[in-house]
């Protein structure tokens, strides 16, 4: 899934954290939530403006990002 087309980061909105476009809702906010235990399904009633594959991009946004981390060793 292209995350870029659900999520975005401006300095102008939430000090550039990324979140969902059309929005003020971050991606933190809502992984977050889920992994608070809040289920998919109350996620979207709690939060109206965002539908399923906007949540889904916040999963592929998380992978994209721990796939870039450089873990050091000592």
């Amino acid at each position: 899934m292209d995350y870029r087309k659900f999520i975005h980061s401006s300095p102008d909105i939430l000090l550039g954290k990324p979140v969902f476009i059309g929005t003020r809702v971050s991606v933190e906010q809502i992984l977050r939530k889920m992994s608070e235990g809040m289920e998919m399904p109350e996620v979207l009633t709690a939060y109206p403006t965002l539908n399923k594959d906007a949540l889904l991009s916040a999963l592929a946004y998380s992978a994209d990002i721990l796939e870039r981390e450089e873990v050091l060793v000592d």
